[in-house]
């Protein structure tokens, strides 16, 4: 199993910040790697993304979502991978996001790939897409203050 974990601040409030990850359909705006996100439900996703020019496509649930401090999820089919995004206050206009992602690298473009650390690099480009695009904005483009406890 692959890992990987980066974090970027963000000068926005946390509220902000989480919010805007909540908004799962928007994330092709700022995370290259995902083609489309659809959302079934309020803890059901079907994501497509292209890694290593190859497309795939999976099922995940939020598995625990907490409004400012976390989401949570795991696929449920296709590419194995679970994560977790944690939300921090550093003041009151700006916060650190922190994202841990775990998968199951298929295939020998995706093991080259986590061997050489082009896992890592994109994760921390996305997390500086995100930034930049929740600076430019400096407003969320909705929110989900839904509470998923642990399952």
């Amino acid at each position: 199993m692959a890992q990987v974990i980066e974090t970027i601040d963000v000068d926005v409030p946390v509220d902000t910040a989480y919010n805007q990850w909540t908004q799962f359909e928007s994330f092709p705006r700022f995370l290259s790697f995902v083609e489309s996100i659809e959302q079934i439900d309020d803890t059901h996703h079907h994501w497509t993304v292209k890694v290593g020019g190859v497309e795939r496509e999976f099922d995940a649930v939020i598995t625990e979502q907490h409004p400012d401090e976390r989401v949570a999820w795991k696929s449920t089919d296709g590419t194995t991978n679970a994560g977790v995004v944690t939300f921090h206050k550093l003041s009151d206009t700006s916060s650190r996001v922190a994202v841990q992602i775990d998968w199951q690298p298929d295939g020998l473009v995706e093991k080259a790939g986590d061997a050489l650390g082009f896992d890592e690099r994109s994760v921390k480009k996305d997390l500086e897409h995100f930034k930049e695009y929740i600076e430019q904005s400096g407003l969320e483009d909705g929110a989900w203050r839904g509470d998923v406890p642990r399952s």
